[in-house]
């Protein structure tokens, strides 16, 4: 685990600053643990995690697996190393089903290794998930995961783009949420400073377009014939997107008014909204 010294050095000038703290440490927790009395900046904070999972991500799929919100998951190349601010995302969404009551149904966009569709069915023991993806690979270790995990009862794993994988399965109008962990950071920055990202992991699970927002703003607007009438719609965002996610979902005016979880530093990182009308 790191210790709490690493965070007393000065890294505002250069990532290669940053990169020489960790270089020959024997890292060996993906997590960054800062006590909650600890006043570290949140920017810092976030891209101190990103460069211990990327100094850590050939270790993991050697291993090959990851903890999720509890239970096991395959890693694989190809697919997002699941991160531990992305069971923010989870537990939120957990939450918000809950309190529907049973007999929920959820899809689970951009689902990658399908962390978030097993580590969600697997709180809410009567829920019915379609997790969707893109690449051929990521489905296939979706699936996997599913089956290791004893859940293809109830969690069916479709390849498309975005929603074209759930089209001719009956399910407009009759989902209770639709979560989302979309690539969210923009080209230029993977293209900068955020390079580094790509070393090891799909250039897709990280390209969010121009801004950052293009799979956001396509979810936004293609959940609406899959959402049941107060239907939750949920993404996990990057740092300083709130007032973008606010326009969208303003913009589309088809949602109610968008909440935001936050985490241990108080900053935004998933956003949610219930469909109206």
């Amino acid at each position: 685990m790191l210790e709490h010294k690493f965070l007393d050095h000065d890294f505002g000038h250069s990532l290669d600053q940053i990169y020489s703290v960790f270089d020959g440490q024997n890292i060996t927790n993906t997590e960054v643990h800062i006590q909650e009395n600890c006043s570290v900046n949140p920017l810092f904070a976030n891209t101190v995690s990103d460069i211990v999972y990327e100094k850590q991500i050939p270790l993991v799929y050697q291993v090959g697996w990851q903890t999720f919100m509890g239970v096991k998951i395959e890693v694989a190349p190809g697919a997002l190393v699941p991160r531990e601010e992305t069971e923010l995302l989870g537990a939120t969404a957990v939450k918000v089903l809950s309190e529907r009551g049973s007999g929920q149904r959820a899809i689970d966009m951009c689902c990658g290794s399908g962390n978030l569709a097993c580590g969600v069915a697997s709180k809410i023991r009567d829920l019915r998930l379609w997790a969707s993806d893109l690449t051929d690979s990521t489905v296939q270790l979706a699936g996997r995961n599913v089956k290791s995990l004893g859940l293809s009862s109830r969690v069916v794993v479709v390849q498309g783009d975005i929603f074209a994988g759930l089209s001719e399965l009956a399910l407009e109008g009759n989902i209770d949420m639709v979560l989302c962990n979309p690539p969210y950071i923009s080209t230029s920055r993977l293209a900068k400073d955020r390079a580094y990202l790509l070393d090891n992991e799909p250039r897709e699970a990280f390209d969010g377009g121009p801004y950052g927002l293009s799979i956001h703003q396509r979810v936004i607007k293609e959940a609406l014939p899959f959402l049941k009438p107060d239907g939750w719609l949920l993404f996990e965002i990057g740092l300083g997107q709130e007032k973008q996610l606010l326009h969208l979902f303003k913009r589309s005016k088809a949602y109610g008014e968008v909440q935001f979880a936050k985490d241990i530093f108080g900053v935004p990182r998933v956003a949610l909204a219930q469909r109206i009308g």
